[in-house]
């Protein structure tokens, strides 16, 4: 079953958790979705501090079965909270998931050897603690593509996909 005994924790910083969309996808795959339902531990997270206190309080259960000027402390508290993330993954052997946000990147040059246009928030601390990054982008209609952006063990590449009411699938298997 692999680690966390197939359990996930949601932790979410932007109130966009719609457990409707568990249901469809477990659907999709003749899975019972009240189980699916049940192997998902959601926490809304309402800042860092938040963050922190859930990952702390979720190793526990594990174990038992805005301006520039705050840039550096909020630096600070992303890195521990993915050092946590990190500790997490290691001691329970469980994949972690995290999103993030892009920004335009002004410093991106035009022309054949362009930079990135965009770049993630978080900067380089974001970077260091993730393995694989995946930039995912939006098409046209159903249609998103996700580029493997930087990885130790995956050559660059991109792919198209879509998010269907069953979860995701083909571009072409809904119209």
């Amino acid at each position: 079953m692999g680690g966390g005994e197939g359990k996930c924790l949601y932790i979410d910083t932007e109130g966009t958790f719609r457990p409707v969309r568990l249901l469809a996808v477990a659907e999709r795959y003749g899975l019972n979705g009240e189980e699916v339902l049940d192997n998902v531990a959601y926490a809304r997270a309402y800042n860092a501090d938040h963050q922190n206190a859930l990952l702390t309080s979720a190793s526990a259960l594990m174990s038992e079965s805005s301006g520039r000027g705050e840039l550096s402390s909020r630096q600070n508290h992303l890195g521990k909270f993915l050092r946590t993330l990190q500790r997490l993954a290691d001691e329970f052997g469980i994949a972690v998931v995290v999103t993030n946000q892009v920004m335009s990147n002004p410093d991106a040059a035009a022309g054949p050897y362009a930079g990135n246009e965009k770049k993630p928030i978080g900067g380089n601390i974001m970077a260091h603690a993730s393995t694989t990054r995946l930039q995912l982008k939006k098409s046209r209609g159903n249609t998103r593509s996700c580029k493997i952006y930087d990885s130790p063990c995956l050559p660059e590449m991109e792919t198209q996909f879509a998010i269907l009411a069953s979860g995701i699938g083909d571009p072409e298997e809904e119209t």
